[in-house]
């Protein structure tokens, strides 16, 4: 009888991999199905059906599941470490494809080119970061730099490390984001207050800022589009 059931779950897999494979991605593949083929290869002989069911329950939804710290998932019944730690790796890889999606052109040339970087960079992070993007005079992306990790409701933009970064790069322009992990992408009073300040020392360098991007889930707020900095430039280099 455990022989018969074994097969069972071998033939389901193979049938759900199989699927995969041929539709290319999981549009037409329900939440428990997706959550059952990671398991698939975690957890070799159990039947996954029932972890992935119990994990959305625990969880609430496929996107709670993938975004729950490792300790929280191996709580779940039937989720072992290597469970937990594969599942854990989905978001990060996540991000990492999306940087390399962006890598070539490196270049953003709009508002919305600059949103989709920052969600590359930022989504799915648990604490706040505050990055500086450089761009030279063609807008292609010299290099980025991680100014501060802060924690789930505060981070720091350093006006020193901000500069020095900017200069370093030879930047013509430059591109600021940071993420708002426990709230939404709204700017509270402090952060528009510390990019006017941010904007006033690039500008007396000569340097733009073109926006501050703030990233919250997958949604983001541009300060330029709503009016709450203005990337022309008051000073020019003499």
């Amino acid at each position: 009888m455990a022989e018969r059931r074994e097969n069972i779950h071998e033939g389901h897999r193979e049938k759900v991999r199989k699927r995969f494979i041929q539709e290319g991605g999981f549009e037409h593949f329900e939440d428990h199905q997706i959550l059952e083929l990671l398991l698939f290869y975690a957890n070799a002989r159990s039947d996954t059906n029932l972890t992935a069911h119990t994990l959305l329950d625990s969880f609430g939804s496929l996107k709670g599941v993938l975004e729950a710290r490792p300790e929280m998932l191996m709580k779940v019944p039937g989720v072992g470490d290597k469970a937990a730690t594969l599942i854990s790796m989905v978001v990060p890889l996540t991000r990492v494809w999306s940087r390399c999606a962006m890598a070539v052109p490196d270049r953003i040339g709009n508002s919305r080119e600059a949103e989709k970087y920052c969600l590359s960079i930022l989504a799915g992070n648990r604490t706040e970061k505050f990055y500086v993007i450089s761009l030279n005079a063609k807008c292609a992306v010299l290099g980025r730099r991680k100014i501060s990790d802060g924690s789930l409701s505060e981070v720091s933009a350093y006006p020193r490390m901000v500069l020095e970064t900017a200069l370093n790069y030879n930047a013509h322009s430059v591109l600021l984001c940071h993420n708002h992990p426990g709230g939404t992408c709204a700017p509270s009073p402090e952060d528009i207050a510390s990019t006017l300040q941010l904007q006033r020392l690039l500008n007396g360098v000569g340097i733009l800022l073109l926006d501050h991007i703030i990233v919250a889930n997958d949604s983001t707020y541009s300060m330029i589009q709503h009016g709450d900095i203005d990337y022309r430039m008051k000073n020019s280099r003499g």
